[in-house]
């Protein structure tokens, strides 16, 4: 058998696998255990010493060596954490089909990822770059609609692409985030009126059966790459002297919103975290600042001891 089709059987198996994936995830989150399973079958392919049918060789050692691989070809620790995530996932999907008997990527260290987060632009160069008027064309009315809602509601790219319509109602917004859990968003007024006149505009680029709420230049629903692109060249245009992307508006609605409300919770509600320490780290609120914040505040903070 020649050395690209040794492991078919096994690539059937993550083909399966992903498939079962994608019955609960997003697309993008089943887009990355597809890239992070085909390299890792890629290497043990190169490896050369695999048998051709089953998964007895799928080991800790294995699992030790093409982790080791990852680091020494410079790899960042977040990434290669979130290979042995989906190794994890998969050796308990292997375990489920009773293709192995114990999950060896369960019993390998995970490297801890570095906490790398923008630092979100300031609060004044954001009015100034917001407040800057654009073309009058349908296009820059639509950016302008897409930034500030961006910056108005903390949403993520996928979130802003995947609108339709029937999702926004004049004053909020339903997103459907991470792991399919909708919520809604509240938008503020400079995005009602940005999204308002994008409503006016948008036939003259969308087809009337189209849903989408934010559409391309020959129809059809905008693509995250395109976003991208469309806010790096604002920023361009407009002078904004801070490279910009949607994630990084996200993390300045959190930021700027944080340090005017100090509600950690309602902050975690807006940007849809299932746990209240990664709205901390996003935010790069640390606990000595929440502690002070407690002492200052709570009424029970300040109780003296009784001997």
């Amino acid at each position: 058998m020649s050395q690209p089709l040794a492991l078919h059987h096994q690539r059937a198996d993550i083909d399966r696998f992903v498939t079962r994936l994608a019955q609960r995830h997003s697309a993008a989150t089943v887009d990355a255990y597809r890239r992070d399973l085909a390299t890792f079958i890629d290497f043990v392919e190169q490896q050369g010493d695999v048998e051709e049918n089953g998964w007895q060789w799928f080991s800790i050692a294995v699992v030790r060596r093409y982790l080791g691989n990852e680091r020494a070809r410079g790899l960042a620790g977040r990434t290669i954490a979130r290979r042995q995530a989906a190794l994890r996932r998969f050796g308990d999907w292997l375990l489920e089909q009773g293709h192995i008997t114990s999950n060896p990527a369960k019993l390998v260290d995970t490297p801890k990822p570095s906490r790398h987060l923008p630092r979100p632009i300031d609060v004044d160069m954001v009015a100034r770059f917001l407040d800057q008027p654009h073309d009058g064309s349908p296009l820059g009315i639509r950016d302008q609609a897409m930034l500030e809602l961006l910056y108005s509601s903390g949403l993520r790219l996928s979130e802003l692409t995947g609108l339709d319509l029937q999702d926004y109602d004049g004053q909020r917004v339903r997103v459907i985030g991470k792991g399919n859990k909708p919520r809604q968003l509240p938008v503020g007024r400079r995005a009602q009126a940005a999204l308002a006149e994008w409503l006016k505009s948008r036939p003259e680029l969308a087809a009337p059966s189209d849903s989408a709420l934010f559409v391309g230049l020959r129809g059809g629903r905008l693509g995250a790459r395109a976003v991208e692109l469309r806010l790096a060249k604002s920023a361009s245009e407009r002078g904004l002297p801070e490279h910009l992307h949607p994630h990084r508006l996200r993390h300045s609605f959190a930021s700027h919103l944080l340090e005017s409300s100090h509600d950690l919770r309602a902050v975690q509600e807006l940007l849809g975290h299932a746990h209240l320490s990664t709205t901390q780290i996003y935010t790069r609120l640390d606990w000595q600042h929440l502690a002070e914040t407690y002492d200052n505040a709570h009424p029970r903070a300040h109780r003296r001891h009784r001997e």
